[in-house]
């Protein structure tokens, strides 16, 4: 017959203690089991201070550890422990090796909970497994500082920097991301988008980690640009080809609001009504309807097709290979632009101006540096946050995303539980 000590034995064995005896108890949540364990006779406990081995003072009444769910029944380890003598710290409780401090939580149901947290919401993995929603976040939190304390911090060439809203009312995180070949990963997280959040990701990653960064792609958001100059001066700051873009949609979008209003009140046709995705969207992307609207739509002397033609010619500008030949498109586009008496379109030529020397640093770089990466990783952000329904503090919003994109080292157990 094969015991439930067996099955432990082999899987979540620890040095110096047994497992002796199982049985099933009647509780009000309904049937479990508990485990056993008793120390080895004559064994020596280890202080849970120093970890040195010392010698057995007293015991303690009986704890009992909550452990992995074994075949829909709750498991607990049920242990009286030992209180060691210690000759450096005196009379301390021992350390044990399956739970940290006086948490009542096994460190093998920490590590299970939050591989499951990955997968799915957190109140989903406490119902399933029938434990409370602020299990599962204790569990989290122990695999994340875990993690944070043993993550390798070295090597880091390239990063993305960007702020995502978490919360209604304009609340912002910063989020920083090393975006290189070897390892895409999030580094950091900041609360709200302003200067001096920046200058705590500096202060984390110290001078010495900060000085072999090579380059930087961020977008325009002043703060950023400041805090960037000031602390990572020597590295190539590029700004992002997907924000500049973005900035281009804007100003198409606006001057089409504008004019399909304008249309409509001089009662001329609504040619402009239900075309915002086919202006915005990549002409390859287009299905057949929006193309022939898109055809349509072009035979007409409008500003948002001029808006739109000036688009499509500043994309040749990422096609150049040299930075000399770039500045030269590019400052004969603004001309155009600027002589283009459409106002949103001005602005972004103005935009271009304003930030030249570190658009054409794009140009700069053998392997182009594009936040594209980044924008794909705020994409899981809303999606963990959307999965959670919103977070109520910055700490839970932290501790989720470090867990599901910081690719964190976990801590190690005798069995791998899936």
């Amino acid at each position: 017959m094969l015991l439930v000590e067996t099955i432990l034995n082999k899987c979540y064995k620890f040095k110096s203690f047994i497992y002796r005896g199982s049985r099933i108890e009647k509780t009000e949540a309904g049937l479990q089991i508990v485990v056993d364990i008793f120390s080895r006779k004559n064994s020596y406990g280890q202080c849970s201070q120093c970890f040195k081995k010392g010698k057995v003072y007293d015991h303690l009444s009986v704890r009992r550890f909550s452990f992995i769910p074994l075949w829909g029944f709750h498991v607990e380890f049920s242990y009286s422990p030992r209180r060691i003598d210690c000759k450096s710290c005196g009379v301390k409780v021992e350390n044990l090796p399956w739970c940290d401090g006086k948490s009542h939580l096994t460190n093998g149901l920490k590590v299970f909970l939050s591989q499951w947290a990955r997968r799915l919401s957190w109140k989903e993995v406490g119902k399933i497994f029938n434990v409370s929603w602020d299990t599962v976040r204790v569990s989290v939190e122990y695999v994340v500082s875990y993690g944070l304390k043993n993550r390798v911090l070295e090597n880091i060439k390239s990063i993305g920097i960007d702020e995502v809203q978490y919360r209604r009312g304009h609340k912002y995180l910063t989020l920083v991301y090393q975006i290189d070949d070897h390892c895409k990963r999030l580094l950091w997280i900041g609360q709200d988008r302003k200067a001096k959040t920046l200058l705590r990701f500096f202060r984390m990653l110290g001078q010495a980690r900060t000085m072999e960064i090579e380059a930087i792609c961020s977008d325009m958001w002043k703060p950023y640009l400041k805090v960037i100059k000031k602390k990572a001066g020597h590295a190539l700051h590029i700004l992002d080809r997907f924000h500049i873009m973005k900035y281009f949609n804007e100003a198409i979008d606006k001057t089409r609001r504008q004019e399909s209003r304008k249309l409509k009140e001089e009662g001329y046709e609504e040619i402009l009504k239900e075309s915002r995705w086919t202006l915005l969207k990549k002409k390859k992307n287009l299905k057949e309807k929006q193309l022939a609207n898109l055809k349509d739509i072009l035979q007409y002397n409008l500003k948002t097709v001029k808006c739109y033609l000036l688009r499509e010619s500043f994309q040749k500008f990422w096609t150049y290979k040299s930075k000399f030949w770039a500045e030269k498109f590019l400052n004969r586009w603004t001309f155009i632009a600027m002589r283009s008496r459409i106002e949103p379109i001005k602005k972004v030529a103005k935009m271009l101006r304003r930030h030249q020397p570190l658009i054409l640093n794009w140009f700069l770089m053998k392997k182009r540096l594009s936040n594209g990466i980044v924008e794909g990783f705020n994409t899981k952000v809303k999606l963990t946050v959307r999965k959670s329904y919103g977070f109520k503090s910055f700490h839970i919003a932290e501790l989720a995303l470090y867990h599901v994109m910081g690719q964190l080292p976990e801590p190690t157990l005798t069995h791998k539980f899936t």
